[in-house]
């Protein structure tokens, strides 16, 4: 007996659900995202050693710097409490199932890939909050104009693919496809 398709798209075979091929490039966005992220923050750590290196000049707008984000986003709500970090990580895990969830029902590719990107660029900083109670960040833009040098927040490449993510959301919402009107 072949797979039986049931009206959600899910394939089940031998009693167990495969993944439709409109969640597949999601899921891959995710999965993607969340190991070029872990690896580049292990390399950062582990391998090129940038605690004892500090700031490197990459380039005259780029430098790699290490910073331990124990906040969420640009750097708001820093505390080391315990509390504070088990709140966040609770938070996070929460935001993840329902972008899962809305995942599971989007109906654009679009809109499918822009919710695996923040879905792995959420679990990448999760992981590093878990492991090291702050989330590694190392990317800084910065520069300078009449002598005086202006920085952006220092950020990593799972905060990189929750904003091309947000991004690819509002094109979507507002310049997509237009959902089908009901008659």
């Amino acid at each position: 007996m072949g797979p039986r398709v049931r009206g959600d798209d899910t394939v089940y075979c031998g009693g167990r659900p495969h993944m439709n091929s409109r969640l597949r490039p999601g899921v891959i966005a995710a999965l993607v995202v969340l190991a070029l992220d872990q690896a580049t923050k292990l390399w950062l750590l582990f391998v090129f050693d940038i605690a004892h290196r500090g700031a490197v000049e990459v380039t005259p707008f780029f430098d790699l710097v290490l910073a331990w984000n124990v906040g969420i986003s640009f750097g708001w709500l820093q505390s080391e409490s315990q509390l504070v970090q088990i709140a966040l990580m609770a938070i996070k895990a929460i935001a993840v199932i329902a972008l899962a969830i809305w995942m599971a029902r989007s109906r654009t590719l679009i809109a499918t890939v822009a919710l695996g990107l923040i879905i792995g660029g959420a679990i990448g900083n999760g992981i590093d909050r878990f492991a090291y109670g702050a989330v590694v960040d190392f990317a800084l833009l910065h520069i300078q104009i009449g002598g005086k040098t202006f920085n952006w927040y220092v950020f990593n490449l799972a905060d990189v693919a929750i904003v091309a993510g947000v991004a690819a959301l509002l094109y979507d919402s507002f310049l997509g496809v237009p959902a089908a009107k009901a008659p």
